[in-house]
């Protein structure tokens, strides 16, 4: 698992929202957007924080199910 994913979770306070396979899940569709490895591509900014807010929310969502809302406020 991503190193700078746990870190970035961590600083947005959402690392207790998410479970390994989210997080997991999380490095996936960072790696399947940028075309390489996850701690790369946020190291290099390839994935901005507001983007991976954005992978998270889509994460989360899809795992809790489409009809429970959830915010999330960072």
């Amino acid at each position: 698992m991503s190193r700078m994913v746990r870190l970035l979770l961590r600083e947005m306070g959402l690392y207790d929202m998410t479970t390994h396979e989210d997080r997991l899940e999380i490095d996936n569709e960072i790696e399947r957007r940028t075309g390489v490895n996850c701690d790369e591509a946020i190291e290099m900014g390839l994935i901005s924080r507001d983007e991976f807010l954005t992978i998270v929310r889509e994460i989360l969502r899809r795992k809790r199910g489409k009809g429970k809302e959830m915010e999330l406020y960072v």
